[in-house]
């Protein structure tokens, strides 16, 4: 397991100062260096946690935001408006959807944990095609369809995803510290921060050894370190940085139908994350 790491109050320009343009060798696949357009959309979200005013229909139901690509809220059988709950808020990888965190409920219903799934606009999240856009306001309207029907704690609130999505989060994430208590990236391929960047989140970095598709020298040689330089100070770190489970066989079949990206999540290890335990989608 690796750097938990605290973000202060830096700007982009204080990113880049710390590395991220050099930090990798070969093909630029860490896209902080490039400079955000004029008309880049802003990555603030401005949902935030309350009292909520609606009712939640517990279990996994569809947010009922857009079609055909919309989104799952689940919200556990024991869920009371009397406890603030811990939210994960899942990003799935390219070509993906909501669906491919199907394991997701059961694992929140154990935790007490509300989870949401959205589905990125396009085929994957739109920072990969450039800049931040449309997938903001589509998961600014989910996490606030979400506060209306959920009573969350404010300090348990994390961002998460695989691939693409987990990209995206650490990328949007880091402009929303003070919504995200947490960032969890499972396999990311680059981080792009836009200014502003904001809070003080805890990120938690993992990669899969023999994935094929994103190199785990990414985050073991570019973001990770990248990010402890250009942070103020860390949090907690642990001994072995990276060091991920091997791939068990019997948990997927080599079926050449499974994606490469969900055969790749099996390289990794449980992540627990102050109360918010997870793991990358399986199907």
């Amino acid at each position: 397991m690796n750097g938990i790491v605290a973000c202060s109050g830096i700007s982009r320009r204080d990113f880049l100062k710390a590395g991220l343009v050099g930090a990798l060798a070969g093909p630029a696949l860490l896209a902080c260096g490039d400079s955000p357009t004029e008309s880049e959309s802003s990555p603030r979200l401005t949902a935030r946690p309350g009292s909520p005013t609606v009712t939640p229909t517990t279990g996994l139901t569809e947010l009922g935001l857009a079609s055909p690509r919309d989104g799952l809220l689940y919200v556990p059988e024991g869920y009371s408006p009397e406890v603030a709950a811990p939210l994960f808020v899942a990003l799935h990888g390219a070509g993906g959807s909501a669906d491919d965190w199907a394991s997701y409920p059961a694992r929140a219903a154990a935790r007490g944990m509300i989870f949401l799934a959205p589905d990125s606009r396009g085929s994957t999240w739109d920072l990969v095609r450039g800049r931040f856009g449309p997938d903001v306001e589509f998961l600014d309207r989910a996490l606030r369809y979400t506060f209306e029907r959920c009573r969350i704690d404010p300090a348990r609130i994390a961002l998460g995803g695989f691939s693409d999505g987990a990209s995206y989060a650490l990328s949007l994430g880091v402009s929303n510290g003070d919504l995200f208590s947490h960032l969890v990236a499972y396999s990311p391929g680059f981080m792009r921060p836009s200014d502003p960047i904001v809070g003080k989140p805890r990120i938690y970095v993992s990669h899969g050894r023999q994935d094929n598709v994103l190199p785990v020298t990414i985050s073991r040689d570019g973001i990770v370190p990248t990010l402890r330089n250009a942070l103020w100070h860390a949090v907690r770190q642990f001994d072995r940085q990276l060091d991920l489970l091997p791939r068990q066989a019997r948990q997927l079949p080599e079926d050449p139908a499974v994606p490469v990206f969900v055969r790749a999540a099996q390289d990794f290890r449980d992540a627990i994350v102050d109360g918010l335990s997870v793991r990358p989608p399986t199907r």
